[in-house]
């Protein structure tokens, strides 16, 4: 980024800013003391431990003025693009208005109006929102209403399920992983197998069961449901009276070529989880929307009107970020883009696909995309690849991951304990930056497939230092 294109610092009375940008050069000497030091390590072990300090758009941009392209955008958060001019405009005129906040026990419009367009975009009946402000906190909401309007305890989710890490769902979540050491979790909790229906109905048959829980496409390795799978799993929560409940935290809002997911197969669920993409990148906002019997039965009544309720789930900068999102989500017709652009780099990967043996699937909807890749065929090649992930499940993807940031300046993210490469770029990814992206995973496959790969020696030595590393642990 060229110094005439540097926006001007901005200024504050208290000089909060100027401090920021004063000590940009100690963010991870910061976050290592008083956050969180093991994140900051593994951002510093696969080279993403840069000082980034600025954002706009599809990219990040370090301190040299290097451009980054954001294939991730925190996982799907800042899905218009990075500091998005329509909403930044519409938070600083909120803030100009001196609204009361509209928390607790009081009430401001924009609250209602971000309701009221939520639903309009949802199927008929789905008129009743709860505001939270993560996605978490959405679930729970989910699970607690579910439980009051039925009457009964049980709660079902699927195997390789993500749903939030705090303890309500992640009593839910489908990778034991990110459960150790957190336990006893809520009791009732139980999973079946995503896309099978007959376990979904041996669970069901008790009808003892208050909702089943479930994302439309599987956000952790972007598994997408087999062919009737959603459509049979509603008809059987109706047939036993169990809730159906769709988490579209992440892809709701134009992720996957359509407002919410459940509009490719015609979905008229109980209630739908959106966050994320809400605040188009600016805010902590979610939302729980339900029937309103499903409301009234959970807290319907005077005397229980205030059991359920978010310190900050309705503030008016949330609100007001929400509804500039959607604005602009339906004026630059950016649900029918990412479907077109989706689309553009699903091509593209095919085209890999059929180039790289590394590349086994694809599995694409609108702008969510999972790359899977597999074992390499020559002898050396796959004995890299069994010493790779003796040391770590997720570390293989990494081949892929570091050079192309490193090199290619292309943010992407390995999907977990899996060799899955996961993209959610921004809704506002033009066709050109696409482009840009297969072009650098294309250098990147061919180097990776050619004999003396420096890729793999750099991911074979974290590889190695790890192992080194658990041996030592135990000799001690």
């Amino acid at each position: 980024m060229s110094a005439d294109l540097q926006p001007t610092p901005p200024t504050d009375s208290l000089g909060v800013m100027a401090d920021a940008i004063a000590r940009t050069g100690e963010t991870l000497e910061l976050a290592a003391r008083h956050l969180d030091p093991s994140l900051v390590d593994v951002l510093g072990i696969l080279g993403f431990d840069k000082a980034y300090v600025s954002a706009r758009g599809s990219y990040l941009y370090d301190a040299a003025g290097r451009a980054y392209l954001d294939f991730h955008t925190g996982e799907g958060f800042a899905s218009l693009g990075h500091n998005h001019p329509g909403v930044r405009d519409v938070l600083q005129a909120t803030l100009a208005a001196d609204l009361i906040d509209g928390v607790q026990i009081h009430y401001s419009p924009l609250a209602g109006m971000l309701a009221e367009a939520l639903s309009q975009r949802l199927p008929p009946g789905l008129d009743t929102v709860f505001f939270a402000s993560a996605g978490a906190e959405a679930v729970d909401a989910a699970m607690k209403f579910a439980r009051a309007a039925t009457g009964r305890p049980r709660l079902i989710s699927c195997e390789s399920s993500f749903h939030g890490v705090t303890l309500g769902p992640l009593s839910l979540v489908g990778d034991e992983f990110f459960k150790e050491g957190f336990g006893p979790l809520l009791p009732g909790c139980v999973r079946v197998r995503f896309g099978d229906l007959e376990h979904l109905e041996e669970e069901l048959r008790t009808k003892d069961v208050a909702a089943f829980i479930v994302e439309p496409i599987q956000g952790r390795m972007v598994s997408l449901p087999p062919d009737g799978y959603l459509q049979g799993a509603q008809e059987l929560c109706r047939r036993y009276g169990t809730m159906f409940v769709l988490d579209e935290i992440q892809t709701g809002l134009g992720r996957t070529g359509r407002w919410f997911a459940l509009e490719h197969v015609g979905l008229e669920p109980d209630f739908v989880l959106v966050g994320k993409a809400l605040s188009g990148g600016y805010m902590p906002v979610a939302a729980m929307i339900t029937r309103r019997e499903i409301h009234q039965a959970a807290v319907g009544t005077l005397e229980r009107c205030y059991v359920h309720q978010s310190t900050f789930g309705r503030n008016r900068l949330s609100m007001a970020a929400g509804l500039a999102t959607l604005r602009i989500i339906e004026r630059d017709g950016l649900v029918e883009h990412a479907a077109h652009v989706g689309g553009v780099l699903r091509a593209g990967l095919a085209e890999l696909q059929r180039r790289y043996e590394m590349i086994t699937e694809i599995r694409a909807c609108g702008l969510m995309i999972g790359i899977e890749l597999g074992a390499p065929s020559s002898g050396i090649a796959r004995l890299n690849w069994r010493l790779i992930h003796l040391a770590s499940e997720g570390l293989f993807p990494q081949l892929i991951v570091i050079p192309l940031h490193r090199e290619h300046g292309v943010i992407t993210m390995a999907a977990g304990k899996n060799d899955v490469i996961k993209l959610l770029p921004p809704l506002t990814l033009s066709e050109s930056e696409a482009h840009s992206f297969l072009e650098a995973l294309d250098a990147v496959l061919a180097e990776c497939h050619g004999s003396a790969s420096k890729n793999l020696a750099v991911v074979r030595e974290i590889a190695t230092t790890t192992l080194r590393r658990r041996a030592r642990a135990k000799l001690t």
